[in-house]
Parts: C-alpha cells; structure tokens; sequence
C-alpha cells in the first residue's frame, strides 16, 4: 500500500498538470461553470499580487486529488479554498482532509494572519480544523464557512 503524499502542483510537469485538470474536470462534471478551458486558466495565470496556488495528492505515483487556494481579490488578507476534487475511487480514505490541512498550513506559514473563505456540502471536515459557519450563508445544500488563522509567536525565556 503505498503512502499519501501532498504537495504544490507543478504546472510545468505536463503530466501532473493535466492529471489535475481531468481530476476536477471528471469530479464537476459541468463543462458550462467548470470546463477545462477555465480549469487550465485557474491552475496557470500567474497574476501577483493575487495568488493562485495548487496542491496534489499523490497516491502510488498517481494524482488522486486536487485543491486550490487563492487571494480574494475584494478583501485584504482574504484567501479562498477552491477547485477541489479527490478521485471518486479514492474517497473516503482522509484525502480531502490532507489537502484541506496542507492549504491551510501553506497559508499560516505565507501570510501568517489572515482569513480562508470556502462553500462547502460537507461542513464536518472543515469545523474539524476551525472553520465556522456563516449564518445565513447556506444555499442550495452548501454551506459558507470561514476560518481565521494567526500565527502564534514563539516565546523565549527571559534570562
């Protein structure tokens, strides 16, 4: 059984990049809202100050999910959890989870303060790492949630 690993897309591996793009595309299933042409756009622009950062799982050498994280470009220190997709045959195995905790730990160490927005059909997995509701925001089975994060300061010992 091989191990589970998480890290950043390479969008200059052509093999990796595209398994990513099949891996959301197959997962939403509607070209009009989420077809390969803007899956592909969303994985490469390159557009500071407005980030764009992707992160695989890799299961036996193959892509068996996908997540991104992106600045909002309306509010300061705002970062929202996207595009995000485990392979069907996959699920259930603690994937998602990994990639959510592995976005959240990129954003704690790049920014250090901040908060993560996210629409969500399974609330659980997200208050799990501090994620709260927003009142009011649930809408066609999905829920808005929202998590503040601030890096704590080491301490040290006054001599």
């Amino acid at each position: 059984m091989s191990k589970l690993l998480i890290r950043a897309l390479d969008t200059h591996d052509m093999l990796q990049l595209e398994a990513a793009i099949d891996l959301v595309e197959n997962a939403f299933a509607d070209p009009e809202r989420y077809g390969r042409e803007r899956i592909m756009r969303e994985m490469l622009v390159d557009d500071p100050p407005f980030y764009r950062q992707f992160f695989i799982a890799l299961k036996g050498g193959r892509v068996v999910g996908v997540g991104g994280v992106k600045a909002a470009d309306w509010a300061t220190r705002t970062h929202l959890l996207y595009l995000s997709a485990v392979a069907p045959e996959m699920r259930g195995q603690g994937i998602a989870r990994a990639l959510l905790a592995a976005r959240v730990e990129w954003l704690l160490k790049r920014f250090g303060s901040g908060r993560v927005l996210v629409s969500t059909s399974r609330p659980k997995r997200f208050r799990e790492l501090g994620f709260v509701e927003i009142r009011g925001s649930k809408i066609e089975g999905r829920t808005l949630m929202r998590l503040h994060f601030r890096k704590h300061k080491q301490r040290t010992a006054k001599p």
